[in-house]
């Protein structure tokens, strides 16, 4: 008996063919019907040829951006239960996603539990704060991400408006993000 057309439909896009490949199969595993693809211009049309119930996204890809990907997705189908990947996780990434229709946004590496769980959750204004404040370092990484997204990556620029000299900030940039706390 097959329940093929009774799967929920899931659009994976991720630029690590290896990482997509493994996390496709054990998302088959539970249940979903994956379409993989490895880019931005590669995903869109086949998002607009059959809108998906879910979809994986990457934020940092060759070409364009994940967060427009995450927004077209949302432009094509509102319900569509988008959650954001990265291995470069900030604060400010993770709200510009929620605003352009994420419904989550995980730190690489999450597992296939991981992302099926996100899918139930809602993202939400009201989200408890955390009762510990960032440290210094997490808010600087904040900043220098913010910044940076100002000048859309340019990293000179970004250099200039932070009053850092551009090799200091290419070596901060290189750094993996601090923990929150």
């Amino acid at each position: 008996m097959s329940v093929t057309n009774e799967q929920p439909s899931l659009l994976l896009v991720d630029d690590d063919a290896t990482f997509c490949g493994v996390l496709c199969r054990a998302l088959e595993k539970r249940g979903f019907m994956v379409t993989t693809a490895h880019s931005v211009e590669q995903a869109v049309p086949l998002a607009q040829a059959s809108p998906p119930e879910y979809a994986v996204v990457d934020l940092k890809m060759s070409g364009a951006s994940g967060l427009a990907l995450v927004q077209a997705l949302h432009e094509l189908d509102p319900a569509t239960r988008i959650v954001v990947l990265t291995g470069y996780a900030s604060i400010v990434t993770a709200v510009e996603a929620i605003k352009l229709g994420a419904t989550q946004y995980l730190s690489k590496p999450a597992n296939a539990d991981e992302i099926v769980a996100a899918f139930g959750h809602s993202a939400s204004a009201d989200a408890p704060l955390s009762a510990q404040p960032p440290s210094v370092e997490r808010l600087e990484w904040e900043h220098i991400q913010r910044v940076l997204q100002e000048y859309q990556g340019n990293i000179s620029a970004t250099a200039r408006a932070l009053n850092m000299h551009r090799r200091t900030l290419q070596r901060k940039l290189s750094k993996r993000p601090c923990s929150e706390n």
